[in-house]
């Protein structure tokens, strides 16, 4: 196969209604419109959710409870596996993470989850730790520090 006889797969690729084209295409006029009225318009339509003037139905519908999702913590996540590209008896902290490229944004803290297997022994500081991931680090005797 070479470059010039690529092609898209049979169907995958349909043109375009070329609507308001004369006759014998079937949308010429109107262009598939309708006559007159708001969605007839250049510009024109309604958003979503409008009922024509009529109070919506999102505002008929009493509103009940709270959502905390304002005040969630979202921690930058690390698995021990990424853990292994340091040396034995390394200090490991977020500032290091961030610079080595493993983190991308700090968010609410950084924490340690136990996915994979860790060879190096090293001090680990972060704001959280899964028990897995503690009892891992910890086995091979480094250090769980929480900042």
């Amino acid at each position: 196969m070479k470059l010039h006889e690529l092609k898209p797969n049979e169907g995958s690729v349909k043109n375009r209604k070329r609507v308001g084209r004369g006759p014998g295409s079937g949308t010429g006029k109107t262009s598939g419109k309708g006559h007159k009225g708001q969605n007839a318009r250049s510009g024109g339509g309604v958003r979503p959710g409008f009922e024509g003037g009529q109070l919506p139905l999102f505002r008929r519908l009493p509103k009940r409870g709270f959502s905390n999702s304002m005040f969630k913590k979202e921690y930058a996540i690390i698995n021990l596996d990424d853990l292994n590209r340091f040396n034995d008896g390394d200090v490991v902290t977020p500032e290091l993470l961030i610079e080595l490229g493993i983190v991308k944004k700090q968010l609410c803290g950084i924490k340690v989850l136990g996915n994979g297997t860790l060879e190096k022994k090293v001090t680990v500081r972060a704001h959280k730790f899964s028990d897995s991931a503690k009892e891992k680090i910890e086995a091979l005797g480094g250090k769980v520090e929480v900042i």
